[in-house]
């Protein structure tokens, strides 16, 4: 068991090294399909070893630790190939959805009615109770790692943040359920810490996304399903971009007094956070009044931005949530938006149509001039929907990787300097 343990350390611990602050939300959603596996695998043993001689505590235990087990392995599954890009982030949308979901559950019920009364149905289908048991049990196993597949496809990529915060929680009750299965109590404490911790926060960022938290947990049961055009960006056909260039956008942040900078998913790839706090920093020497704005699910898991910034040196009383600067876009000069899409969407206000319509947004839009900073024209954010601000007239667009972008900018304000020093 100690080599077993030592290899497996050793694997996760090479596994972990190579991974990205970037990759940490698919990453995270691998380890919870295999904490669900091991449940799964954990249970079917108990039950294999013991059959025959187990409470029905203990039989419950196991059904509900395969249960949540396979819900978890699966729906992680499916969570890591849609954050590492592998399926599409659109949810998927079955005929019947809601009553598909509905039918499993049921089925899993039945299963353990079955799986702790075997007698009920020994006449019913002529099985001796071992095998029924066996027979639910292996039910269960099947169904619930369905459910957990149909689960998570059923929610599109921008509440991915919430799915995986949901899937640490289910996680931490599987872990508890080993723990009663094993007669480890201090197993079952981490286990419900872990999943009261994950509920917690699943709670936290529903209420920060504008989603219903059991809507979201039950795979979107109750909305209606996406039009057909809900990812369709030909509304934006014939429609120009401002392009911006490197000098322009330096000397409009030098004119203007009041200066945001939002930074999104495309800064975390590109490692841009150290230039940008040098702008930030030359910029607080010019005099002007800048601040950064977080949405709390940038970079597709919370508080990953924070890091970045705290790790670029950035002061903690420039960086400010969405709700504590939403309000002052108003009054603000310049925003400049990096590697941001969905979370400075005015679609998600003004298009009922958008999957992401109801979502908090960072109201970038409202300032007097927004440079935002993208790889390409056409690339778009997660949810994979244009963002209508990059059409507005107050927008302009620095076409680049975000850190040669933020590299050129923070070059260009410093020979402001040199040129002129009543700017330093």
């Amino acid at each position: 068991v100690g080599l077993l343990g030592g290899a497996g350390s050793a694997i996760g611990a090479a596994l972990a090294s190579g991974v990205g602050p970037t990759e940490l939300p698919q990453t995270v959603a691998a380890f919870h399909s295999l904490v669900g596996i091991a449940a799964m695998a954990g249970a079917a043993g108990e039950y294999l070893g013991n059959a025959g001689d187990l409470s029905a505590g203990t039989l419950s235990a196991i059904y509900l630790a395969v249960f949540i087990g396979g819900i978890t392995a699966t729906g992680s599954m499916v969570a890591f190939g849609k954050l590492a890009g592998m399926l599409k982030p659109k949810a998927l949308s079955l005929p019947g959805r809601d009553q598909l979901n509905l039918s499993m559950l049921a089925l899993c019920v039945g299963g353990m009615t079955a799986f702790l009364n075997p007698s009920l149905g020994t006449d019913a289908l002529g099985m001796d109770p071992e095998s029924l048991r066996l027979a639910s049990l292996g039910l269960v196993g099947g169904v619930s790692a369905l459910l957990g597949l149909h689960l998570t496809a059923s929610i599109g990529g921008a509440d991915m943040p919430v799915v995986i915060t949901i899937l640490n929680s289910y996680s931490g009750w599987a872990l508890c359920a080993e723990g009663f299965l094993l007669g480890n109590a201090l197993l079952a404490q981490i286990g419900a810490l872990i999943g009261f911790s994950g509920a917690i926060l699943t709670w936290i960022m529903c209420e920060a996304m504008g989603r219903d938290v059991v809507s979201v947990i039950l795979g979107g049961a109750g909305t209606a399903a996406p039009a057909a055009g809900d990812s369709d960006n030909s509304q934006f056909e014939g429609k120009e971009v401002k392009i911006a260039t490197v000098d322009n956008v330096g000397e409009t942040l030098v004119e203007a007094q009041n200066i945001i900078i939002v930074p999104g998913y495309g800064l975390a790839v590109s490692q841009a956070q150290f230039a940008v706090a040098d702008i930030a920093k030359k910029l607080k020497a010019f005099g002007k009044n800048i601040r950064f704005g977080i949405h709390p699910v940038a970079g597709r898991m919370p508080g990953q931005l924070n890091v970045l910034l705290a790790e670029a040196g950035v002061p903690y009383d420039l960086v400010f949530e969405m709700d504590e600067i939403n309000d002052d876009f108003d009054d603000t000069d310049v925003v400049l938006v990096i590697g941001a899409s969905d979370t400075v969407s005015s679609a998600a206000e003004d298009d009922p149509n958008c999957s992401i319509y109801g979502m908090p947004v960072l109201r970038v839009w409202k300032a007097k001039e927004v440079f935002v900073l993208k790889r390409s024209i056409g690339s778009t954010g997660y949810t994979g929907l244009e963002n209508p601000i990059l059409y507005n007239d107050n927008t302009e667009v620095l076409l680049g990787d975000a850190h040669d972008s933020c590299e050129a900018l923070r070059t260009h304000l410093n020979d402001i300097c040199s040129i002129d020093s009543d700017y330093c």
